[in-house]
């Protein structure tokens, strides 16, 4: 793997509950972390193929490994930077978290995301 293979933009958020005063939370997602990153297209579990029967879509995601990275988790949420709504605060495609594998490679963080999925 290749620096160059990286050629997609990610950024990853956290949700973030402040009181709005009245005796309830607002609930926001505030960014964690930037970084490059690698789509690798998942096929062929009967997992991925009911995803796509129902508008989602799979992928695994390849970034590199750092201690802030490290420090994501299922509870966050990723965004594509390049895709989607350019006009938001948080601007680009969300997408869901569903694995996060720091342990199999020491140089790479492997994390699994879905599209479609209500925040």
């Amino acid at each position: 793997m290749r620096a160059g293979d990286l050629r997609d933009k990610v950024a990853f958020d956290k949700e973030v509950v402040t009181p709005d005063g009245s005796g309830g939370h607002d609930r926001n997602w505030e960014q964690h972390h930037a970084c490059r990153a690698q789509f690798i297209y998942s096929r062929g579990s009967e997992t991925v193929d009911a995803a796509r029967l129902q508008g989602r879509s799979i992928y695994k995601v390849k970034i590199r490994s750092c201690a802030v990275a490290r420090a994501i988790t299922t509870d966050f949420r990723m965004r594509d930077v390049r895709r989607g709504d350019q006009t938001a605060q948080l601007a680009g495609e969300p997408y869901q978290i569903r694995e996060v594998d720091s342990i199999t490679d020491r140089r790479w963080i492997y994390i699994v995301v879905e599209s479609g999925v209500a925040e």
